[in-house]
């Protein structure tokens, strides 16, 4: 690890300045590590004092120093002895800072990132199951693991702070890996927490309304999202964005030299464009055509869904410039594993399919239960809530989405927070009332007791979708984080019917 002098001299080198320096001693000390969290502080770290929506850093950085942090990055000064980073922007600064005490690790590996409003955890594992399938070790962070390579641990939130994704790719580095796959969001784009990140290429899945509760709008939302292609690619990127979905179409004309088109339309000798030969619960049979190839090529993907196609599309498109043989994809995609908590499938010894999914907002929920009409040769019932403090008019619209597809409705809880989960039941059920077919529909409020009536309810041929959490192991309810799985639900109830499941 370097000393403080050189590690701002690389910043300045970097990004032609570096912050204002206070109290630098005659020897300056040695950096160990960089954080925001004063209880991580270790001899030899930088604390970084960041101004939060509920706690501001500055009031704990005495007991940073108490720990032995040995420098501060804070926006104002603080009466302590220790040396102190002034910069306009600590958010900023703190991930640039940390890129270079931790040795700039993001430019030792192959950077891909995946963005857009569905799709992208789905997307993320297929980009890495297909380098891990090439023999590339490849790190991930995302909505539910985060893995270096040598270790994985359940996600806190999608894009994890600056400070900590450096280290994190630091420790990727040292694990051996080549690569490393990132789900950027937009609330990790908007605070810079991909500060410190420089990406060999990224995909852009698509856009709806979703998070509009902190962007306000869905333009606010989409200039959040492309921040990434704008702020934080390589020289000499290349990507692919979604030629089907309007956003996607914005953001290929910005950077027409850059991004590759991909979806199931298009012409153009520049496009990666698929076409479903077949569509089943086992997976989807497509055929794809690489940008100046005449001949198509075919692929099998063990997940079922028109959507799976998409992020597989999206995932060749990125990755088919990086790959000398195009044969090696299909043959990865071909064994692509199940993605915890996305569309995730246990067949019941019943002849009732259970299906869990993370779709929480009225067009990925729409996207699910559609693919499942489709597969379903019995009643489709869905068991789902929202969350609160969460983009209300989202509820009504959820309502109508299930009451289009379902025969059968259990409305329940899904992290209520601060709101009455009662009232957000209500909201929901007022766009199911709205709808032209309304489905039986009960409200039950204890999400464990919802889906056990559900699967009582079930019959051989129903496909019975727990929507909301996907692979989430909590409940949030007020101030309260309470342990909770859906697919542990699921599977105590089949374990108590004794039933199998596969």
């Amino acid at each position: 690890m370097p000393f403080l002098t050189a590690v701002l001299d690389e910043f300045e080198k970097k990004h032609g300045s570096s912050p204002v320096v206070r109290n630098l001693p005659s020897n300056p000390p040695f950096l160990e590590q960089v954080t925001g969290d004063s209880r991580e502080a270790v001899p030899g770290s930088v604390f970084c004092c960041v101004r939060g929506e509920k706690k501001d850093g500055l009031d704990f950085a005495a007991a940073a120093v108490e720990k032995g942090a040995c420098v501060l990055l804070t926006d104002r000064e603080i009466p302590l002895s220790v040396p102190q980073l002034l910069t306009t922007d600590v958010r900023r600064d703190m991930g640039r800072l940390a890129s270079i005490v931790y040795g700039c690790p993001s430019s030792k590996m192959k950077m891909f990132a995946v963005t857009g409003t569905n799709g992208k955890s789905t997307t993320t594992w297929m980009i890495r199951h297909i380098l891990q399938s090439l023999g590339i070790r490849t790190g991930l962070f995302g909505t539910i693991v985060y893995n270096d390579g040598a270790a994985e641990r359940d996600a806190g939130r999608t894009t994890p702070e600056s400070y900590e994704i450096q280290r994190s790719l630091a420790s990727m580095v040292k694990n051996g890996c080549g690569a490393c796959v990132m789900e950027a969001s937009s609330h990790g784009l908007s605070l810079g927490r991909l500060e410190g990140c420089a990406f060999d290429g990224a995909v852009f899945t698509n856009l709806s309304e979703e998070h509009l509760d902190y962007h306000k709008t869905l333009e606010e939302y989409f200039q959040a999202k492309i921040r990434l292609f704008f702020d934080y690619m390589k020289e000499g990127w290349h990507g692919a964005s979604n030629m089907d979905d309007l956003h996607g179409r914005r953001l290929l004309s910005v950077f027409p030299g850059n991004l590759i088109p991909f979806g199931l339309g298009g012409n153009s000798s520049k496009d990666v464009r698929g076409t479903i030969l077949s569509a089943a619960p086992s997976g989807n049979e497509f055929s794809v055509r690489l940008p100046g190839k005449q001949e198509e090529l075919r692929f099998f993907l063990p997940l079922p869904g028109r959507f799976n196609v998409y992020n597989a599309l999206g995932s060749i498109a990125l990755l088919h410039s990086f790959v000398d043989n195009p044969e090696k994809l299909a043959a990865a995609l071909k064994t692509m594993p199940q993605v915890p908590g996305r569309l995730e499938r246990y067949y019941l010894s019943s002849g009732v399919c259970v299906i869990i999914d993370f779709a929480h907002t009225p067009t990925a929920l729409g996207n699910v239960l559609s693919e499942l009409r489709n597969m379903c040769a019995g009643k489709l019932c869905a068991v789902f809530g929202h969350g609160g403090e969460r983009f209300q008019p989202n509820r009504y619209s959820l309502g109508m989405t299930a009451a289009r597809y379902c025969d059968r409705i259990v409305v329940t809880m899904d992290n209520p927070r601060s709101e009455d989960p009662g009232k957000i039941a209500d909201q929901i059920y007022d766009g199911i009332r709205a709808s032209e077919k309304e489905p039986d529909t009960e409200i039950i409020l204890d999400r464990k007791a919802a889906i056990r009536r559900a699967l009582d309810g079930a019959r051989a041929g129903d496909v019975v979708a727990v929507t909301g959490k996907g692979p989430e192991k909590y409940l949030v309810i007020g101030n309260q984080t309470i342990p909770y799985s859906d697919k542990e639900t699921v599977l105590d109830w089949v374990q108590e019917r004794g039933l199998t499941w596969k």
